[in-house]
C-alpha cells in the first residue's frame, strides 16, 4: 500500500482492528477511582458440565461433599526445564481451578512432584549431583515458570520421596488383596487378578504394552504387570521396605498421594492425555485392588501441544520450554494461545500462532488502559448516572454468555472471542467522547444565544457522564471476567504494555533506539514525497512485527502479527 494513503489498522485473529488514535503507551499508570461502582453482569452460573474420560461424555459436575471439591493433577518429573506441553496441562487445570473457586466451591487441590524416577537418576549421575538437588532445583523452575504463567500455587505439592511410607503400605494392602506378587525384591501388579484393568482407557489386553518407561521383564506372569516397587541398584537411592530396599514404581506414588490428601474417594483427577494410559490406568488398578471403595467421580485429560502434527516430547526432542516462550513472548500471551485452544483439543505450536495471542492480549491491554485513563481523569466527579441501557445490555449479555461457555467443559476459546464486543465498545465511547468533547468545547466559544439555539436544535444523544459510565461498567466486566480466566495482569497495565512491546522488539532483532531511526527516516521520506521509500520502511517493519501509526502528534508504534 502506498505511503500517501491511509494505512489499514493492525488485523487481531482476521477480524479485530485496532483503534484508529492509539496512542504510545506511557511508562507507568496508577488505577483510576471509579465514577461510581461499576456492576459487572449478576446473571447466575448454569449447572457445571465436565467430560469423563471414563464415561466419555459431558456429564453435571456434582461434587462428592457439598460445596468442596477434591481435585488432583499429576505434576512433572524435575530433570529438565519444563515444556509448552507441560505448560497446557497445568494451565489447563488453573483454568478449571480458579472457575470452581468463583463458582463458590472450596477447592483442594493437589499437583505433585515424581521426585524419584530413572529419568532423574540417569541425568543426576550424567551431571556428577545427587538426586535431590537435581529434582529440587528444577522444581524450582517449574514452580518459576508457571508462577509467570499466573497458575495459582495447588493446596498441596508433594513429592514422591515424602510419602514413601504411604507408598508402602498401599503395596501391603494390595498384595495383601491378592492383586499383586513378589519376585527377587520387585513387586508387580498383576492384571490377570484384576478384571477390571483397563475400564478407563478401553484398550484390549492382548494389545496392551507393558509400559513405555519400562523394559519387558521375562520374570512377570502375564507382559502387562507393571511394578510397584523396585529393588535397589548400586548406586541408586532406596528405601527399606518389608521386600527389602528398593524405590517406589512411577504409578502406584500417585494412588498413594492422592488417597492420603483427598481420601479413596475425591470428585477431580486430570493430567494429559496421554496419561489415560498406562499411568492413569494402572493408578486406578492400584487404588481399587488396594481398597475397592476407591473412585475418582471424574477423569478430566487435556490434549497436546504437537508440532508439525506430532506431539510435543523431550523423548523425540521436538520441545520448546516454557523458558524458551517466555524469553521471546510475554507469558500472558502464551496463557492466551494455550487457552485460545478447548483444553480436550490438540494445539499446534507456530511462531505465527503466538503472534496472534502476542497480538490479542496487546489489544486487550491497550483498550483498558485507555479507558482507565479517560476514567481516571473524571474520578473526582460525582456522576451518578446509570450505565447507558445499549452498554448495559452488551454487559448483561456477554456475563451470561461467558457464564454459559465456562459452565460448559470449559468452553474458553468461545469465551476469548466474547471480549471483543466490549473491547469494541469501549473503543467506541472513546472516540465518541472524544468527538463530544471537541464539540462541547467549540460551542462554549459562540456566543449564547447561537450557543442555546444549536444544542435546542441538536443536543447530543449522549453527555460525556453517560461515556464515562459506559466505559467505567465495560472496563470492569472486562477486568472482572479476564480476572477469573487468569489473565488479568498484576502489575499496571502500562507497564504490562511495555513489556509486550520490548519482547516485540526482541522478536524483531531490534532496540527502541534502531526503531527510532528508522521512523525518523520514514518520516524525513515522506516529507520529501518520496512515499515508495517511506512505504518499503513501512513494510520492512511490519515483516517485523512493528506496526507504525500515523497520529497528529507523530508517528508511533505499536507489535502486530508479522505480515
Amino acid at each position: 500500500m502506498a505511503e500517501n494513503t491511509p494505512e489499514p489498522a493492525a488485523t487481531l485473529l482476521s477480524s479485530l482492528t485496532v483503534a484508529e488514535d492509539a496512542t504510545a503507551t506511557p511508562a507507568a499508570t496508577a488505577p483510576p477511582s471509579a465514577p461510581t461502582t461499576a456492576v459487572v453482569g449478576t446473571a447466575s452460573p448454569p449447572p457445571l458440565q465436565l467430560f469423563n474420560s471414563m464415561t466419555k461424555k459431558k456429564e453435571p459436575f456434582v461434587p462428592r461433599v457439598e460445596g468442596k471439591v477434591g481435585m488432583y493433577v499429576c505434576g512433572v518429573t524435575p530433570y529438565d526445564f519444563s515444556h509448552v506441553g507441560h505448560a497446557r496441562a497445568y494451565v489447563a487445570f488453573d483454568v478449571l481451578y480458579r472457575y470452581l473457586k468463583f463458582l463458590g466451591y472450596e477447592v483442594e487441590y493437589v499437583r505433585n512432584f515424581t521426585d524419584i524416577d530413572d529419568k532423574i537418576i540417569k541425568r543426576a549421575n550424567q551431571n556428577g549431583e545427587t538426586v535431590t538437588d537435581l529434582s529440587s532445583r528444577f522444581i524450582a523452575e517449574f514452580l518459576a515458570d508457571v508462577t509467570e504463567l499466573q497458575c495459582l500455587p495447588p493446596t498441596h505439592e508433594p513429592r514422591v520421596t515424602e510419602h514413601i511410607d504411604n507408598i508402602i503400605d498401599l503395596i501391603k494392602e494390595i498384595i495383601k488383596n491378592d492383586k499383586a506378587y513378589v519376585v527377587d525384591g520387585d513387586v508387580y501388579f498383576s492384571v490377570d487378578n484384576f478384571p477390571e484393568y483397563l475400564s478407563l482407557s478401553g484398550r484390549i489386553l492382548d494389545h496392551n504394552r507393558a509400559g513405555s518407561r519400562v523394559a519387558v521383564d521375562t520374570r512377570k506372569r502375564n507382559p502387562a504387570d507393571f511394578a510397584l516397587w523396585k529393588a535397589a541398584k548400586e548406586g541408586e537411592p532406596s528405601w527399606e521396605s518389608p521386600w527389602g530396599d528398593g524405590r517406589p514404581g512411577w504409578h502406584i506414588e500417585c494412588s498413594a498421594m492422592s488417597a492420603h490428601y483427598l481420601g479413596h474417594v475425591f470428585d477431580i483427577h486430570g493430567g494429559g492425555k496421554d496419561l489415560i494410559f498406562p499411568h492413569h490406568e494402572n493408578e486406578l488398578a492400584q487404588s481399587r485392588a488396594a481398597y475397592p471403595e476407591s473412585e475418582v467421580k471424574c477423569w478430566m485429560h487435556n490434549g497436546f501441544i504437537n508440532i508439525d502434527d506430532q506431539k510435543m516430547s523431550k523423548s523425540v526432542n521436538n520441545f520448546f520450554t516454557i523458558r524458551d516462550i517466555i524469553t521471546l513472548y510475554h507469558p500472558l500471551a502464551l496463557r492466551f494461545f494455550l487457552m485460545r485452544t478447548h483444553y480436550k483439543s490438540d494445539a499446534n505450536h507456530s511462531d505465527k500462532a503466538l503472534e496472534i495471542a502476542s497480538d490479542r492480549v496487546y489489544y486487550i491491554y491497550q483498550t483498558l488502559y485507555d479507558c482507565d485513563e479517560v476514567v481516571s481523569l473524571h474520578r473526582e466527579e460525582n456522576i451518578s448516572v446509570p450505565v447507558p441501557a445499549e452498554e448495559q445490555k452488551l454487559i448483561d449479555d456477554h456475563n451470561k454468555a461467558f457464564l454459559e461457555s465456562m459452565s460448559d467443559d470449559l468452553r474458553t476459546t468461545d469465551v476469548l472471542d466474547g471480549f471483543m464486543e466490549l473491547l469494541k465498545a469501549i473503543n467506541g465511547n472513546l472516540n465518541d467522547l472524544k468527538k463530544l468533547q471537541q464539540k462541547l468545547e467549540q460551542q462554549k466559544k459562540k456566543q449564547q444565544q447561537q450557543k442555546k439555539q444549536q444544542q435546542k436544535q441538536q443536543r447530543p444523544q449522549k453527555q460525556p457522564e453517560n461515556h464515562i459510565q459506559a466505559l467505567n461498567a465495560l472496563g470492569a466486566e472486562i477486568k472482572h471476567k479476564l480476572s477469573i480466566l487468569g489473565l488479568m495482569p498484576p502489575s499496571p497495565l502500562a507497564e504490562v504494555l511495555k513489556q509486550l512491546k520490548d519482547k516485540a522488539l526482541k522478536r524483531a532483532g531490534l532496540t527502541e533506539e534502531s526503531l527510532s531511526e528508522q521512523i525518523e527516516k520514514r518520516i524525513a521520506a515522506r516529507n520529501n514525497k518520496q512515499f515508495d521509500v517511506s512505504d518499503q520502511i513501512r513494510k520492512e517493519l511490519a515483516g517485523k512485527g512493528i506496526a507504525l501509526m500515523d497520529e497528529p502528534t507523530g508517528t508511533v508504534w505499536r507489535p502486530c502479527e508479522r505480515e
